[in-house]
């Protein structure tokens, strides 16, 4: 799994200006490689319960999220698919990572992204 993240994900940072038109060719591509990594992040945390948790979470959350899907969200206009992205990563999480928190709290991992959705 951690080569498949380190490797095997890339999600090109094109300007605004670029992606903005739906069916250029950059716009598509860049969309195709971020749900390809979404797709890996709801693999990595399947393994939650086989796997130790931290390991889970540097994986999905440290590098997946905050390192390639985070970037792109943050980069797409907000409206419709910017939701759209941040309703299917929200999806991937496992909830009994969260049954231990305490209320308006989240994991340290996901400060940038609360931050995000909060906006």
């Amino acid at each position: 799994m951690k080569k498949s993240v380190e490797e095997d994900v890339f999600i090109p940072l094109y300007p605004k200006s670029t992606v903005e038109d739906k069916s250029s060719l950059r716009s598509k591509f860049q969309e195709r490689r971020f749900w390809s990594a979404v797709k890996l992040l709801s693999n990595v945390v399947l393994w939650d319960g086989i796997v130790q948790e931290d390991k889970v979470r540097d994986l999905g959350l440290s590098k997946l999220l905050n390192r390639y899907l985070l970037l792109n969200i943050l980069n797409t206009p907000l409206g419709l698919n910017n939701m759209e992205k941040c309703n299917k990563v929200v999806a991937c999480l496992p909830g009994r990572w969260f049954q231990d928190l305490k209320g308006g709290s989240t994991l340290p991992e996901l400060l940038n992204f609360s931050q995000h959705l909060l906006q």
